[in-house]
């Protein structure tokens, strides 16, 4: 079996590194390796799943307090071998033994007394997961309805996890008597202080399966690939998170399953630039149309549409398109289409053209050149 990177080189990020940190590095791994946008790569889909793992455990505070302290084995069972149907160290999911109690209830606990564990059989909510949506600039200003594929865990549908083979069931500890914590009692030097810990025996589960599931391996829970339909708002914008109740990892104990986060990508457009909720564009014009004026074809998102371009436009000049930009988020209406004029110099002229042109600029005075006149006048002032 190939030794693991350390969780942090694969996200690429210092162990000190902040939520944020994390969270900024895993998305910009997850877009680069994300399956959709490498088809057939089976490095990238290896890279991808790898970088999914990696963040499941730095995201949750639990598990990351867990893995700084012991490293893989405090989140991977399957890390340095385990014994019984749990592995050396409980769940591979890691949310079922807190490693820490081992340590942590020699301090605060006081003397002569314990602190109140929580009970390993309640109900406790499945994870968050994560998923990258890509989509085009029109579908992220009109919205869509996109199929999504991505990895979940949930509850193993051959033994309704509870990890125990079909036809049998987990029993209650008897180390532990099913609280999953042993009390014990040590002499120190101010007395006997009682403290407890993780039970050995269930490894802090409370049950003892004798005839793990073949399909789980004792977990009550597997690893699958989903794929859900989810509806993107008209006017999402690229890196929004989409939150979608319920969808993401299996509780526990019957408890509630987790989110799933849909990171949105908006590919750039070939024409359109967003800036808020208005798009902008810049559309080449001849000398000719921006001298005498032209009804001008201009492209839009709801398609093409003509637009009267004054006598005179000088580049550089914008125009508005109003209520031809993107939806509001949550609201109503949209923004505007700004377009900003370019004056293409014409090139490769025939003889002809050229004195066409020549005898237009014989003819042509400072009336028609204004800014031209003014430039003059400013150089006759500077060297007078």
């Amino acid at each position: 079996m190939a030794e693991k990177r350390d969780y942090y080189e694969v996200i690429g990020v210092p162990k000190t590194a902040s939520e944020d940190e994390i969270k900024k590095a895993y998305r910009k791994l997850a877009k680069k390796y994300h399956p959709d946008l490498n088809p057939n790569n089976k490095e990238a889909e290896a890279k991808f799943k790898e970088v999914n793992e990696a963040y499941e455990v730095l995201s949750d505070p639990e598990k990351k307090a867990k893995y700084d302290q012991f490293g893989h084995a405090g989140v991977d069972p399957n890390f340095g071998g385990g014994a019984g149907g749990y592995g050396g160290y409980g769940s591979p999911f890691g949310e079922d033994i807190d490693l820490g109690d081992i340590f942590g209830s020699f301090f605060g606990g006081g003397f002569g007394g314990s602190r109140r564990r929580a009970n390993p059989n309640a109900p406790r909510r499945g994870t968050d997961t994560e998923a990258v949506l890509n989509i085009s600039f029109e579908e992220a200003a009109k919205g869509c309805k996109k199929s999504i594929t991505y990895q979940n865990i949930i509850n193993c549908t051959e033994c309704g996890g509870t990890g125990a083979e079909k036809g049998t069931s987990p029993k209650t500890c008897p180390t532990c008597n099913g609280t999953g914590q042993v009390r014990i009692n040590q002499r120190t030097p101010f007395g006997v202080m009682q403290t407890s810990r993780s039970c050995d025996h269930c490894h802090g589960t409370g049950k003892i399966i004798e005839k793990p599931c073949h399909v789980c391996s004792g977990q009550g829970r597997v690893r699958k690939s989903k794929t859900l339909e989810v509806t993107v708002p008209a006017g999402i914008n690229d890196d929004q998170v989409l939150n979608v109740s319920g969808q993401g990892n299996a509780g526990q104990n019957g408890g509630p399953s987790g989110d799933l986060h849909v990171y949105v990508s908006v590919r750039p457009h070939a024409v359109f630039e967003r800036r808020g909720d208005d798009v902008w564009c810049e559309m080449p014009v001849t000398f000719t149309q921006a001298a005498l004026g032209a009804d001008v074809t201009v492209p839009t998102l709801d398609g093409k549409v003509t637009y009267a371009l004054r006598e005179g436009t000088q580049p550089g000049d914008v125009f508005k398109l109003k209520g031809k930009g993107i939806a509001h988020l949550g609201g109503r209406g949209r923004g505007d289409q700004f377009v900003q004029v370019t004056i293409e110099v014409p090139k490769n002229l025939s003889q002809k053209q050229k004195d066409i042109l020549k005898e237009f600029d014989s003819s042509a005075t400072d009336r028609n050149y204004q800014k031209r006149k003014g430039f003059r006048d400013k150089l006759k002032d500077m060297f007078q």
